[in-house]
This record gives C-alpha cells, sequence and structure tokens, in this order.
C-alpha cells in the first residue's frame, strides 16, 4: 500500500479541503493517505491584520518546511494563499476543483437594506481584514464604517451573530464547501465583475517537491485545465505587482475557448485612506501579453 502523506492547516475549511484530496487520492487503487495537521502563523496570530503581520506566507510556511523536510508528500491549499514564488524546491503540482468564486455578503437581518448596492444598511459596521475587500467596499458604500475581521469562517460567522459587526464578505467558496445554514442571515452574493475576487479564490492548489515524479502522477487528473489558464492569468497578474495578500488586488478571468479574459482593480490610497479603484480590461489569447497589458495600465493608473 502506497501511503500518501498530506499536509493541512488544522482549520474546518483546510480540514474539509485536505478530506477531499484524501479521497480523491484513495479513488487510486493500492493508494492510501492520512493527514499532518500543522499550525501555521497566520493560526497563531489571529488578532492581528495582516498589514501588521511581518513576513509573507502567514497560512503556508509551516507546511513548506514540512514539505521540504520530506515529513508531508503533498500540500492542500486554498490557492489564493499560496505565495506566487514560491520556495525553491517546490512546485504546484495541481490546480483545480474551483468552486464558486464570488464574495458573499452575510448581513444581519436588521442591518439589510435591498435598496443599497451592498445591501448593508448605512453606517453599518463591515467586517474585513482584506485590504482588497476594503477598497473595493469603499468604493461602492463610503458611508459603510469598516472593522477588523480576522479568524476561520466559522469564527467570523459567529462573529456576526454576536452582533459585533452588521455584515461581513466572505469567499462563498468556502461557506458552499463548509455547508454553513446561513437562514439567519441575508446572504448576497456579489457578480465576480462588479467585486473582484482575490487571485485564484476558489481553486485548490497542491504544492509537491520538485523531482517528485511519483506524486506528480498521483496528482496529474486534478489539475484542471481552466483552472490553470485562469490561475497563470490571475497571479500572474498578482506576481506582476511582486504582491501577496497584502495588495488591494481584485482580479476576475474568464476562458471561452481560446478567447480569455481578465479583469483587475487595484485600490488607490492616499494618506491612509481609500481614494478610488484603478480598474482595466483586456481580452485576448496570450496570458502573457494580457498580464503585461493590465499591469502597465493599473500602474499608469497609479502614479
Amino acid at each position: 500500500m502506497n501511503e500518501i502523506v498530506i499536509g493541512t492547516r488544522g482549520s474546518q475549511l483546510a480540514l474539509w479541503q485536505a478530506n477531499f484530496i484524501k479521497s480523491k487520492l484513495e479513488e487510486t487503487p493500492g493508494v492510501s493517505a492520512r493527514l499532518n495537521i500543522i499550525k501555521t502563523r497566520g493560526d497563531k496570530i489571529d488578532h492581528l491584520s495582516f498589514d501588521k503581520i511581518e513576513g509573507k506566507g502567514f497560512f503556508t510556511k509551516e507546511i513548506e518546511d514540512a514539505l521540504l523536510a520530506e515529513e508531508v508528500d503533498l500540500a492542500v491549499h486554498s490557492l489564493k494563499d499560496l505565495m506566487t514564488t514560491m520556495p525553491p524546491g517546490l512546485a504546484l503540482g495541481a490546480a483545480g476543483f474551483r468552486a464558486d468564486n464570488r464574495e458573499a455578503v452575510l448581513i444581519r437581518k436588521e442591518s439589510f437594506d435591498p435598496d443599497r448596492i451592498l445591501k448593508i444598511k448605512e453606517g453599518g459596521v463591515t467586517g474585513s481584514s482584506s485590504v482588497r475587500r476594503q477598497c473595493q467596499i469603499t468604493h461602492l458604500a463610503p458611508d459603510l464604517a469598516l472593522k477588523e475581521l480576522r479568524g476561520n469562517v466559522p469564527t467570523r460567522i459567529n462573529k456576526l451573530r454576536d452582533g459585533q459587526y452588521d455584515a461581513i464578505i466572505l469567499a462563498q467558496a468556502g461557506i458552499s464547501r463548509l455547508e454553513i445554514n446561513l437562514s439567519d442571515l441575508e446572504v448576497f452574493l456579489l457578480d465576480e465583475d462588479k467585486f473582484l475576487p482575490a487571485p485564484g479564490q476558489g481553486i485548490l492548489g497542491i504544492q509537491i517537491r520538485e523531482g517528485d515524479r511519483k506524486t506528480a502522477e498521483l496528482i496529474s487528473s486534478f489539475d484542471d485545465q481552466t483552472a490553470r489558464i485562469q490561475t497563470d492569468l490571475e497571479r500572474g497578474l498578482l506576481a506582476r505587482f511582486e504582491g501577496g495578500c497584502q495588495l488591494p488586488l481584485g482580479v476576475f478571468s474568464s476562458v471561452d475557448g481560446k478567447k480569455l479574459g481578465l479583469t483587475a482593480v487595484l485600490g488607490l490610497q492616499k494618506d491612509g485612506h481609500w481614494i478610488g479603484l484603478a480598474k482595466s480590461s483586456v481580452t485576448g489569447e496570450n496570458p502573457d501579453r494580457m498580464i503585461e497589458e493590465v499591469y502597465e495600465d493599473l500602474s499608469s493608473q497609479k502614479s
């Protein structure tokens, strides 16, 4: 029996993702898999916003270290958490299983206003620690009061239910994967071309060691062609900006045969305040050229 050890965080969503890949691996005759749960710095420091934590790879570094040390055979990540530049010796073995990449606005019943663009009452306290979300919220509804929000998906939802916020914004992918009952809340999904998600949002990324042909072969069927193209477009633009989760960049890509689309927004700040959004959109067939066009356009608007 060939046993594969999967490195993962211990949050409910991370465990769902790792167990999902475990079940897929075990569909191969003669293969078994088990999880190695690893606590990351992002899990340990859950009281600070990301811009106050030094370094990069908040939710991945310790898992990557275990992968390099051969303590695990592969790692399962939410692709949006994975740095575009990986440590030497590691590679993205597969990108696939993309869930709904839209953002979900979760609103307390008493704070719901169907006539407003985000459906949140005027002046409502809205939770998010993502600068990407913050700049878009401010652009669409500048009267809303932004408040930092950390914790895993269930923790964030419980903070909303406890009345610490009028509304919060989360990735729909995590909500749907965990099958969370939100019947006590109002839920509003934002079109991805109106409120842009994180690069790679909703895609599972499977990280392996370079040169590990055995594991690469085992997960080769998990690599989805459309998801890989979207990964290259969205994360390629993020890499061009040399950014991570602290970059206020939202990206949406589309694949229609050979015709590709790439739309992005970049939050603009002055004196610590959001003052607007730079936006760019292109279509084409050459991902590298499209990435460069959008990068140049956004950069020119930023300066």
